[in-house]
């Protein structure tokens, strides 16, 4: 009797592990760490397309981290002063160039505010899903938060805050938001991964918008409806938009890439930021 209790268990335990590497609808931290090593996570992200942005027009900044460090950011400053920043968070490739043109590309559709791309990797780019897996299977998840702490010293805690990322950098915005506190003005998260500490997610201070792709077999619909009433219960408005789509649709280094949908969920952001900051 003993010894069947001990295989039973044992197979509970293996059979939650399993669980836990095929559910990916999870908040950032260790949590992300697991999904990292999910094998068909990584096979669904196809190694990004060869792209160089040339002529940059922002610039690399490096600023200090309570934690001790250093953080660093693709910052385009406002071409007059603005009260407005838009960061902007990488999937887990990494600050590479479709990211910084992604934020020259914001850049232009806002008006001109101060846009900054943070670098949650410290420098570090990958190349293919093996490395990339690594790279956010170990980001520290406190001293990510530091760095987002530190680029809100640097622009300033006066300041309107915007946030705006894809896949992990979609989980990484509602984080950072969450740090924003009243400074938050609006949280878009592509396709990023629905926390679900309901205590976490009371304490939002802005609306959120939500792209999701139905075809993800990572991000459920339950799990996204589910975020949404935490949002909607912290007294802030929950706007989703659903695609027949795959995860990553919209990020123009996937061969995948679908253009159609990505375009209009572009649009549909853009009117959310832009009634945002009125």
């Amino acid at each position: 009797m003993k010894n069947a209790f001990l295989l039973a268990l044992l197979y509970l335990s293996f059979g939650s592990l399993l669980h836990a590497q095929k559910s990916c609808c999870t908040p950032a931290g260790n949590d992300l760490a697991i999904l990292a090593t999910n094998e068909n996570f990584k096979t669904d992200h196809k190694a990004p397309k060869p792209f160089s942005l040339e002529d940059e027009r922002g610039k690399g900044i490096s600023f200090k981290t309570a934690d001790g460090k250093m953080g660093s950011a693709y910052y385009i400053p406002a071409r007059s002063e603005s009260n407005k920043v838009l960061l902007v968070f990488h999937e887990w490739w990494g600050l590479n160039d479709y990211i910084k043109n992604e934020a020259e590309k914001w850049f232009d559709k806002l008006g001109g505010i101060h846009v900054l791309a943070i670098d949650l990797y410290d420098g570090q780019i990958a190349s293919d899903a093996g490395q990339a897996g690594k790279l956010m299977g170990n980001l520290n998840e406190e001293h990510a938060r530091a760095v987002i702490n530190g680029i809100m010293d640097y622009v300033g805690r006066d300041k309107e805050i915007y946030t705006l990322g894809w896949c992990m950098g979609g989980t990484w915005s509602f984080e950072a938001a969450l740090l924003a506190g009243k400074q938050a003005k609006a949280c878009v998260m592509y396709y990023g991964f629905p926390k679900k500490d309901a205590s976490k997610i009371k304490k939002m201070q802005s609306d959120v918008l939500y792209i999701h792709g139905t075809r993800d077999p990572y991000i459920t619909a339950q799990a996204v409806e589910d975020f949404g009433s935490g949002v909607r219960a912290s007294g802030h408005k929950f706007e989703l938009h659903s695609y027949d789509a795959v995860h990553a649709f919209a990020n123009p280094s996937n061969p995948d890439f679908d253009k159609q949908n990505a375009g209009d969920a572009e649009a549909k952001t853009l009117a959310f930021l832009l009634k945002s900051m009125k």
